[in-house]
């Protein structure tokens, strides 16, 4: 067992905010550096896949998007398994450098104007290297805030959540801030590398984690394994399961608030900097609620919260967004931000905690890694690409609605199988 001495759960409890801050800050700016992408996908299609077709561009866009989340498993497996053997603290590091190398070739790189071919090949790369960091992100993210109070679980679990709220903000900040102080010429020169340029502040955090915060307490009073990855798939492949199952819907809500910005214009013909003001809005909601979902979460059961916002969202998404397509108009989006923010935050409030207590500390962050990233890859990362891809098949503009509802379906079925096979409440 590592030695850990009697003083130093006290002092990591006293510098728990210390903890939060930096872990979500961290965190806020990795996802910013990832979700940018997806904001700026109609500006990007143009200027690295220009077909002439501008929804085909905007499907390769999409897809590229996508396609680097085929590393995130790679990511969560190595990255994840090193957070178990080597510690929390040493891979939420790595990832962070990690994604700061992808964002910073993205931010420089030439255009296909420039470089032709080279251009959006070195983009594809890029995304591939920042989809293998966020897979081992989340997991050693997590068990970082989830393991210094496990008292307080939910609560310092649920800023995993309000962290990527932050990013949310950042990012529709930046979109219409930009779309309304630069011309179209401009953005396309120069403007949309503003936020990736922004997105390098992740550097400095990964060296104040790196240098000035203390291991989590509980991994250092376990025994640890030095084959997590296969320990995990030995003993707890029905905990696996339940666990990619109960991340669907929340990676599913979470990338349709990504896709939002591109949807307002495309289907709703809103302008850009109404539409990334509207979701702005679910941005707020989840950095304040996530916390407080994440507190009640202690108190009354993680499980309960969630059934409660995936029926929610299961009854609501379809009249939601044919109300939205029926009054295409800037308030309308914004009651419909806050209803999705509202419901998406409730479940992903909660979900951190539920996943950390899903596996043992021995193999926490390879688990949690894993499942997430499976969830993700499947159907997160490409969401955006089949909700575009459903609504150009069927033609209708509420067919992110029919998304949402199937994996809402498949969520309540595993948060079912966890109260019942694993007594969680």
């Amino acid at each position: 067992m590592n030695a850990t001495t009697s003083s130093s759960l006290p002092a990591s409890r006293a510098t728990s905010w210390h903890v939060v801050v930096a872990a979500s800050i961290g965190n806020a700016l990795e996802w910013f550096d990832l979700v940018v992408y997806g904001f700026f996908a109609g500006l990007i299609a143009k200027l690295f896949f220009p077909t002439g077709d501008d929804t085909v561009s905007l499907l390769l866009t999409l897809g590229t998007f996508g396609g680097s989340f085929v590393m995130r498993p790679l990511g969560a497996i190595v990255i994840g398994a090193y957070a178990d053997r080597a510690g929390r603290k040493a891979a939420l590091t790595l990832s962070i450098l990690l994604m700061m190398g992808g964002t910073l070739i993205i931010a420089v790189l030439p255009t296909y104007q420039t470089i032709g071919l080279a251009a959006p090949l070195i983009l594809v790369a890029a995304r591939l290297m920042q989809g293998f960091s966020a897979g081992g992100e989340f997991g050693s993210a997590t068990t970082f805030l989830a393991e210094h109070v496990p008292g307080r679980r939910g609560f310092f679990a649920s800023w995993q959540g309000a962290s990527q709220g932050l990013t949310t903000l950042l990012a529709a900040g930046f979109g219409m801030l930009l779309n309304r102080q630069l011309s179209p010429e401009q953005m396309a020169a120069w403007g949309w590398r503003v936020p990736f340029f922004f997105g390098l502040l992740i550097g400095p955090v990964a060296w104040y984690i790196r240098t000035r915060l203390d291991e989590t307490p509980e991994f250092l009073a376990a025994e640890t394994t030095r084959t997590p990855l296969r320990d995990t798939f030995a003993n707890q492949k029905l905990r696996l399961l339940i666990a990619v199952g109960v991340v669907v819907l929340g990676t599913v809500s979470i990338y349709l608030e990504l896709f939002m910005p591109t949807y307002g214009v495309r289907q709703l013909g809103l302008t850009p900097s109404v539409t990334f003001a509207a979701i702005a809005v679910s941005g707020v909601i989840q950095m304040v609620f996530a916390p407080l979902v994440g507190h009640f979460s202690d108190r009354h059961g993680r499980t309960r919260i969630m059934l409660v916002s995936a029926v929610l969202l299961l009854v609501l998404i379809y009249p939601g967004f044919a109300y939205l397509v029926g009054h295409p108009y800037f308030g309308t989006l914004i009651v419909a931000q806050l209803v999705l923010g509202f419901l998406t935050t409730g479940y992903f409030g909660a979900l951190p905690a539920l996943l950390s207590e899903i596996f043992p500390v021995q193999t926490r962050s390879t688990g949690m890694s894993l499942a997430y990233n499976i969830a993700v890859t499947i159907f997160g990362g490409f969401g955006p690409f089949i909700i575009a891809w459903l609504i150009g098949v069927t033609g209708s503009k509420v067919a992110p609605s029919f998304y949402v509802m199937f994996a809402a379906l498949l969520s309540l079925i595993a948060l079912i199988a966890a109260r019942r096979k694993l007594g969680f409440s």
